[in-house]
This record gives structure tokens, sequence and C-alpha cells, in this order.
């Protein structure tokens, strides 16, 4: 399993999720809720994902250090200020909204229940590699970083 640690772009997961969900929508069409307020909170929370994702960006650019999810032992900062007070993922924290977004978009309770799924891939190829190469990186520094910051919010 560790093959796949580190080895698909985050945008790349985000984007096959997003398919997944449109899919299984198209499949499943049973599955559809219908609000006269989805739209402006599928707006609001895909707002919401995309303003944090940036919000991350952001801070990693401000502290001169890497965005590159490939190589985490290559920061050159850990970034504690800004947005990362509030979530230690900020990036992968708005791509959840954004994805929850999306679901509400279409509709499907099904669409949305695929977001458990996405939460669970970055977790386990995503974020706990990176969180092992900054632990190597900054030891207790980040020990103490992740002892105060929740791991998505």
């Amino acid at each position: 399993m560790r093959a796949l640690e580190l080895r698909i772009p985050p945008l790349a997961i985000v984007a096959a999720f997003a398919a997944a969900m449109a899919a299984l929508t198209c499949v499943f069409p049973a599955g559809v809720f219908d609000n006269p307020v989805r739209l402006v909170a599928a707006f609001v929370l895909s707002a919401l994902g995309v303003l944090a994702a940036l919000a991350g960006v952001v801070a990693f650019r401000r502290h001169q250090t890497t965005v590159n999810p490939f190589k985490p032992e290559q920061s050159s900062a850990l970034v504690s200020s800004g947005i990362y007070r509030f979530s230690r993922n900020p990036m992968y924290l708005g791509f959840l909204l954004a994805l929850f977004g999306w679901g509400v978009y279409l509709s499907n309770w099904g669409a949305i229940c695929l977001l458990p799924v996405f939460v669970g891939y970055m977790n386990r190829f995503q974020i706990r590699p990176e969180e092992r190469a900054l632990l190597e990186r900054w030891g207790p520094e980040f020990t103490a970083y992740a002892a105060r910051v929740r791991r998505w919010i």
C-alpha cells in the first residue's frame, strides 16, 4: 500500500472523486434531494473550499516553503500561523469543502456519501506520509504543533 503514498496529485484525486460523484448521481438518481437553497449552499461551500485552499497556498508562499505534495521533506518552514492555526491541512480541507459543494449541487445523497472515502484516502495516502516527513524534519516542533491543531478542523 505504501506504493500509493504521495504518488497521485491531490488535484487529480479531487477530480477523480468529483467525476465519481457525478457518475454515481447518473447511476443512482433515486438518491436525489431538492431544496430551494441548494444552489446557494453549493456555491457557499465551494467558495469556502477555494478560499481555505488558497489561504493555505498563500501561507506557504509567504513562508517561502514548498507546496509540492510529493516532497514534504523539502519544507523549509513549519507553517503554523494564519489558517494553519485552525487546520494542519487547509488545502485538503478546502478540497473537501469544494467536493461537498459539488455533492450539494448534484443533490444526491450517494455522491455525498463518497466524502468520507475521500477523507480516508487523503488521510492514508497523502496526509500521514506528509506528517511522517514533517516529523522527521521538524521533530518536537511538529509534535507540539500537531498536538494543538487538528488534522482537518
